[in-house]
């Protein structure tokens, strides 16, 4: 386990990491998760040995250390992400990220693009507000003191065990603030920002999940979009076949 400061007051974004060759390839998780736990399995594959793999639990979350004093906008996650990148001696990495840390890693390549030279998203958060249905925003309803006070522990009952077992382990005010900051979004929006950068830029979306909103658009400014056949929210776990592929390129 390696830290790095992210606050300026001692607190620390924490990750694990396996060595090899570089680009490294960072692994960010979505809300109320855990890097090791969604992507460990992945990197462990065959087709992806070799390379320097980062797990990295953004602020509230995970390993990481939780402030009580820290925003949780998607611009402050991003910029705890660019103290370990940077604390890990790292630049043009791959960014593999799921959900909100698909918003985080696409900030994070507008505000230090020399961290990110290719973005692989998960059905990454791309809009401010998203519909009612989603967890951020079914979070995010509540005001902090009563998410904190008793909705935690009913949203826990609500999700399902899979969700629930990384989701026990974030502190329950960064999870309501880093909520409140997806449902916000970031400035310029986040789909805004990935339509403009000019690296590679892959996004995965489950076919059980719908269509993608704005798929032509993304695609007509050199977005790969793929949909993942009998793949939902989580593709790493529905499909880790054709997950991998998209990691490696094939996809």
């Amino acid at each position: 386990m390696k830290q790095a400061e992210f606050d300026g007051k001692g607190s620390c974004i924490r990750w694990t990491e396996t060595p090899g060759a570089e680009p490294a390839r960072v692994y960010v998780h979505g809300l109320g998760s855990v890097s090791a736990v969604y992507h460990a399995h992945i990197a462990a594959r065959p087709e992806l040995a070799g390379r320097r793999s980062l797990f990295v639990d953004l602020p509230g979350h995970g390993i990481s250390d939780r402030p009580e004093h820290f925003g949780y906008t998607l611009e402050e996650h991003a910029d705890a992400l660019a103290a370990a990148l940077d604390a890990a001696g790292l630049s043009g990495t791959e960014l593999i990220a799921h959900s909100m840390g698909g918003a985080v890693a696409v900030v994070l390549a507008h505000r230090r693009p020399d961290l990110v030279s290719r973005l692989v998203l998960t059905e990454a958060n791309l809009d401010a507000f998203p519909p009612s249905t989603a967890g951020s925003s079914g979070i995010a309803s509540y005001e902090e003191d009563a998410f904190v006070d008793g909705a935690y522990a009913r949203v826990l009952e609500k999700v399902g065990p899979l969700w629930a077992a990384t989701m026990r382990l974030a502190d329950p005010r960064a999870l309501h603030r880093t909520a409140v900051g997806l449902r916000r979004g970031s400035e310029p929006v986040m789909r805004g920002i990935l339509h403009e950068l000019p690296i590679e830029r892959v996004y995965l979306q489950g076919e059980l999940s719908g269509e993608l909103a704005g798929r032509e658009a993304l695609e007509a400014s050199g977005v790969r979009v793929v949909t993942v056949a009998g793949a939902g929210h989580n593709v790493m776990f529905d499909n880790p076949d054709a997950f991998v592929a998209a990691v490696v390129g094939r996809g």
